[in-house]
């Protein structure tokens, strides 16, 4: 148990949270708009994708826990009213600052059950195997979240595990009301149509649930109780357990109890990196976020960039050109560190990125990703959510089950959703994973190995004192939604809500064109990129992230992005 003031036990936490969720409640189901405006607050700050889960964090923070308590009990709430990316059946990575400075990384992503094997997804010819791993459960990984969430309270929580999942309990068992988006989301999703147990579980067998019907999940229930009850042996063994293996079983899965009793989500130290006045704290390998970020700054000339202006032709071919460069060595280098010998120190040295510089083109035309390689040294539907608290502790968690509703499928008899994590490993060096990912030997399929995520969880801090947080889903787009909010703050003197409300670009090496947002470019930009070589697609939406910052007052200014149906709330 830490040390932190908030060490103590408050029977007025479930009060508390049922109240909050009674008042929430009432007003989805009386249509009332949710407000998505910035929010600012002197004691503590929830940003989430979902409403419900953001204020099962502020009551968290409000009965006396810290922000670590509160971002589990959202994460636990999130896979009852968030089942498109929230769950226990995936996993995810987070980065913390506690009050006295200090930081970790916690890597709760999921890994490959014992059975999997390196050409498990091609053919005898090398070919990939259409939707082997995103279609069916062998695609499925070792869930990590859970034992995520309670390592995370055990070491740095101030409540206990009863209190932290008591809200997420009261949500599945009690149900709530369901929001327009759910229900759009619900409606659209032919995934989770594919199984019988999805369709049972939110009731896909008539017409699909509308807004304001309550949606109730009993089995899921159980499960979250039987965690509340037992820690981790109420998912990794005993009866969840039991239920897990014999879905697998049944289902062709890999997952065995030996794979369910042998995993452990990892402490790891984080990858902290400095830019001008500001440090960046973010997670290491296997996340790449972090050092996909710290390479592209790198390349970055940073006074040149501010005078040419904001989504100029030539601020938008100087992005992408250090982009480029650093995807490519992404896709190379990186890999999970217990596998892969990870050239960290190499890839960010200053020699390294001297020689990747002069790389860059000089004419002024577009490069070519064909011709650019590496150096001599995930799904859309991802989510993240931050909290801090009135001690000065942030938790910044990005997690995942990799496709909208992952597999699609929910486990039979427990409740929850199943990710379909394996396809984010390099099914075979050069072959594409469902986000037009290439891989090499570093992200191959071994057992018990973590596949390469994009999730870039991220505090920044100025001048050794907390700054801002943010983080965001979307596969590989989350790598530059995060740094185009890291730069319109820092570079371009955005607040918060503009920075995260702002169109994005994307480019990734390959496919080789860049990714834009309706109304990002304007039409001249358009033309004169064009006229550089450039080959441009427009997609309607880039990544949803939320944030918080520090004010000059003292004070968190919380934003969830206009993209979704999130929420910021403090007090």
């Amino acid at each position: 148990m830490s040390s932190n003031p908030a060490s103590f036990r408050s029977p007025r936490t479930t009060w508390l949270v049922r109240s909050v969720l009674a008042v929430v409640g009432l007003l989805l189901a009386a249509g009332v708009a949710v407000d998505t405006r910035p929010n600012v607050a002197a004691n503590g700050m929830v940003a989430s994708p979902e409403p419900l889960a953001t204020d099962v964090g502020l009551a968290i923070l409000k009965a006396g826990g810290n922000a670590f308590d509160a971002a589990a009990a959202v994460q636990f709430a999130l896979a009852v009213t968030y089942p498109t990316a929230g769950n226990i059946g995936g996993g995810g990575f987070m980065v913390g600052l506690l009050a006295d400075g200090d930081t970790f990384a916690l890597d709760f992503r999921e890994e490959a059950p014992s059975a999997a094997t390196t050409d498990m997804f091609v053919d005898a010819h090398g070919k990939m195997k259409p939707e082997l791993s995103t279609n069916t459960h062998q695609g499925v990984g070792v869930p990590g979240s859970v034992d995520g969430m309670l390592k995370l309270v055990e070491r740095y929580g101030t409540l206990d595990r009863q209190q932290i999942l008591a809200p997420a309990i009261e949500l599945a068992r009690d149900g709530f009301p369901i929001s327009y988006s759910l229900a759009r989301s619900l409606k659209r999703s032919q995934r989770l149509r594919r199984f019988p147990s999805s369709i049972k579980t939110f009731g896909l067998d008539g017409d699909s649930p509308e807004m304001g019907n309550r949606l109730t999940q009993s089995e899921l229930a159980t499960t979250l109780q039987a965690i509340a009850d037992h820690g981790r042996d109420g998912f990794y063994a005993g009866v969840v357990a039991d239920l897990i293996v014999a879905d697998m079983e049944a289902n062709g899965g890999l997952i065995s109890h030996n794979d369910l009793a042998a995993y452990e989500a990892k402490w790891r130290e984080p990858l902290v990196f400095h830019h001008d006045r500001y440090e960046l704290i973010t997670h290491p390998v296997p996340s790449s976020g972090g050092m996909t970020i710290a390479q592209t700054l790198a390349l970055l000339n940073m006074p040149v960039l501010q005078r040419i202006g904001y989504h100029s032709a030539e601020a938008v071919s100087m992005v992408t050109e250090a982009q480029r460069l650093a995807f490519a060595d992404r896709n190379f280098w990186l890999g999970d560190p217990d596998f892969f010998d990870v050239p960290v120190d190499r890839l960010l040295s200053r020699e390294y990125m001297e020689q990747r510089r002069r790389l860059l083109p000089q004419d002024g035309m577009a490069g070519r990703s064909e011709g650019v390689s590496h150096g001599p040294a995930e799904s859309e539907e991802t989510t993240h959510f931050t909290v801090a608290d009135r001690w000065g502790n942030v938790a910044a968690i990005t997690t995942t089950l990799n496709s909208g509703y992952g597999l699609g499928a929910v486990a039979i008899g427990a409740g929850f959703v199943w990710n379909n994590e394996m396809d984010n490993f390099s099914a075979r060096p050069g072959i594409p994973n469902q986000y037009g990912m290439l891989g090499a030997e570093a992200n191959s399929i071994k057992p018990r190995k973590r596949p390469l995520s994009s999730m870039t969880p991220t505090i920044v801090r100025e001048f050794g004192d907390f700054y801002m947080t943010m983080g965001s889903p979307g596969g590989p787009t989350i790598i530059n939604t995060v740094l185009q909010i890291y730069l319109n703050i820092t570079l371009w003197g955005m607040d918060l809500q503009q920075a995260i409300d702002a169109p994005r670009i994307h480019h990734q090496w390959l496919p080789d064109r860049i990714d834009h947002e309706p109304f990002a470019l304007s039409a001249e930009t358009k033309k004169e990129l064009e006229r550089l070589g450039y080959e441009l697609r427009e997609r309607r939406s880039i990544g949803m992230a939320a944030g918080i910052l520090k004010t000059p007052e003292g004070y968190y200014a919380g934003y969830a992005d206009r993209r979704g149906s999130g929420t910021a709330r403090g007090y």
